[in-house]
């Protein structure tokens, strides 16, 4: 049985498999090092493993949290050996995940009496925003939803260009402005828009700079604030894009985005081109914000819904 909801099947799970192939690969590999040799699960061992998880990019405050779980088991069980190592350190990976957000997806569903469920996106230049909502939009709109696209990075006019060559490849309308437009004016004409033509999401792209916090935290709280005063408890999701491929500058803007607006749901792409695929857990449990999708390659439904277990999974599997 998948543990993938309706939509996915094991299509999407050889998707995972494959897209997370570079960081199995040298995860397994670094502990298959660890462990030669050795018949029980020592010191030395778990030296190893540490150094293992952080060169996966694991993160040092997640990497001793695993550790000081096994060693707890370690503790407990005196027979552990070797050979049980890839099983423990999978089901304490997996805790890790699941103690890290109680919200878990299982398909591209939106809530019920959310109508039209609105998505400001945010994250830096570079990190696969514009194409995330571009595969959120065929996604969604291949799970019955009528999508609108919203072009609020008037800032850079390859934004505007890139998202609109989206909007007609995925077959969904697109609100948007000349360049150097007022952001919130294209949000708020886009939500009007929404409601007008009965759509059931709407995705609004938003400017990806970081060098000026302050400006950013103005200009995303002026955006929500148009948005409120057409529906009151929107935006409904404020989802961070983030390059896995960056390890731990993706944690870096993860800190300096969620301390500069309200963060609930978390994108992680470009997985498959990078052997660091362990910043996941990292992000994860580090910010306690759910990982909702995973990019795990360039084609146009390789964007995942991101379930702990058969990530998990993928991560182990020979």
């Amino acid at each position: 049985m998948s543990f993938f909801g309706k939509l996915f099947g094991r299509k999407e799970k050889e998707t995972l498999d494959e897209g997370l192939n570079k960081t199995k690969e040298g995860f397994l590999s670094k502990i298959s090092k660890a462990i030669i040799g050795k018949s029980t699960v020592d010191t030395e061992v778990l030296d190893n493993l540490e150094e293992a998880l952080v060169s996966a990019d694991v993160g040092i405050d997640t990497t001793i949290q695993i550790i000081e779980r096994i060693e707890k088991r370690v503790e407990k069980d005196k027979y552990i050996g070797t050979s049980e190592l890839n099983r423990i350190l999978q089901e304490e990976i997996e805790a890790i995940l699941v103690n890290a957000s109680d919200e878990s997806y299982k398909d591209f569903e939106l809530p019920a009496n959310k109508r039209p469920y609105i998505i400001l996106v945010v994250g830096v230049n570079g990190v696969g925003k514009t194409t995330t909502i571009g595969k959120l939009a065929h996604n969604y709109k291949k799970a019955g939803y009528n999508v609108l696209l919203g072009a609020a990075d008037t800032f850079r006019a390859a934004a505007v260009d890139q998202l609109t060559i989206w909007s007609d490849r995925v077959g969904v309308p697109i609100v948007k402005q000349a360049m150097g437009s007022d952001p919130s004016a294209v949000a708020f004409d886009t939500v009007k828009s929404a409601i007008s033509k009965g759509s059931d999401i709407v995705i609004i792209d938003t400017a990806g700079r970081l060098h000026n916090k302050a400006y950013l935290m103005d200009e995303l709280t002026k955006i929500k604030r148009v948005i409120k005063k057409i529906i009151p408890d929107a935006p409904h999701e404020v989802m961070l894009v983030l390059d896995g491929s960056t390890g731990q500058n993706a944690l870096e803007q993860a800190k300096q985005f969620t301390a500069a607006t309200d963060v609930n749901s978390l994108t992680i792409t470009k997985l498959d081109g990078t052997a660091k695929g362990g910043v996941v857990l990292a992000i994860a449990n580090q910010f306690k914000i759910p990982v909702k999708f995973i990019g795990v390659g360039e084609k146009i439904d390789d964007l995942l819904v991101f379930d702990k277990h058969e990530f998990v999974d993928s991560l182990f599997k020979l």
